[in-house]
């Protein structure tokens, strides 16, 4: 692990990265809170399921 390489790629990727905007925030978040409800139904219909099926 070479640490000042490391350090220099880091500090190069802070400086290259932005604030996004308020517009890219809210798509940012929609697309995110769409998969939250896609990912928790999939398991709850998962849940229910095992839940029908007998031991």
């Amino acid at each position: 692990m070479d640490v000042p390489r490391d350090l220099a790629s880091y500090l190069r990727l802070i400086k290259l990265a932005s604030v996004p905007t308020k517009e890219e925030f809210i798509q940012i978040s929609k697309i995110a809170g769409i998969g939250i409800i896609v990912v928790g139904s999939a398991g709850f219909i998962i849940f229910g399921i095992m839940k029908l099926i007998p031991k």
